[in-house]
């Protein structure tokens, strides 16, 4: 019977040095798609938010309702806050009428800002829907305890910029006057808005930061339901 030769020690070294070098590639690579897929998953997450965020904005403005002597336009902007009454959606089960919401966007916070939403209870006496309108430009202001258990936190936002379209033209929610105002003609303005017209037309502009993984700019187009542009 012939003598059977085996790995020497040399060989074994090398070929468990070989396999440990390809374990080492193998578990790197592994870690990299890892990473990718958590990056990827948060992002996914990130744009499901603020697509739920722009749903929400969408919502508010299509269910937008003037009241005489409260809320003219249905909308009003202040330079910092966006008020808006609203039909509420949380129909009674009795089938009464459900009432009217004062809702409010702002930003909150200096580097690290903050996208928020406030929102009234249902109203349905006019006293109650005055008072809430008033409390909304107070919540944009200096929020009480009381008001920030009725706000909501959105997402991540650095700036952010409205222009109305009025009159064939995109002007300056602060102005009542039909001009073209230029988006950074809208962010400098300071004046009262004197205007009691519901805009045809809302574009709303967000800087979102780099943080969101979402960052850069956002331009978003709201349209009166109801509007139909004659201009030739």
């Amino acid at each position: 019977m012939k003598n059977q030769r085996g790995f020497t020690l040399i060989e074994l070294l090398i070929a468990i040095t070989v396999m440990a070098v390809m374990a080492g590639l193998s578990w790197r690579g592994i870690d990299g798609l890892l990473r990718t897929r958590e990056a990827t998953q948060q992002r996914v997450d990130q744009t499901a938010v603020l697509q739920t965020v722009l749903a929400q904005w969408s919502a508010d403005l299509d269910a937008m309702q003037a009241v005489p002597g409260i809320s003219e336009a249905g909308v009003l902007w202040d330079g910092q806050v966006l008020r808006i009454t609203r039909r509420s959606s949380a129909w009674r089960g009795d089938g009464r009428d459900p009432g009217l919401w004062v809702v409010a966007w702002t930003r909150q916070g200096t580097n690290s800002g903050q996208w928020v939403r406030w929102q009234s209870a249902a109203l349905t006496e006019r006293n109650a829907l005055e008072q809430a309108w008033q409390q909304a430009a107070r919540w944009g202001q200096n929020p009480s305890s009381e008001d920030l258990a009725r706000q909501t936190l959105l997402t991540p936002l650095d700036q952010w910029q409205l222009v109305y379209f009025r009159g064939n033209a995109w002007t300056n929610p602060l102005s009542s006057a039909a001009v073209t105002a230029s988006p950074s003609e809208a962010a400098t303005a300071s004046a009262p808005s004197v205007g009691n017209s519901t805009p045809d037309a809302i574009r709303l502009l967000l800087d979102l930061p780099a943080s969101t993984g979402l960052g850069g700019r956002l331009t978003l187009d709201w349209v009166r339901p109801n509007f139909s542009n004659t201009k030739s």
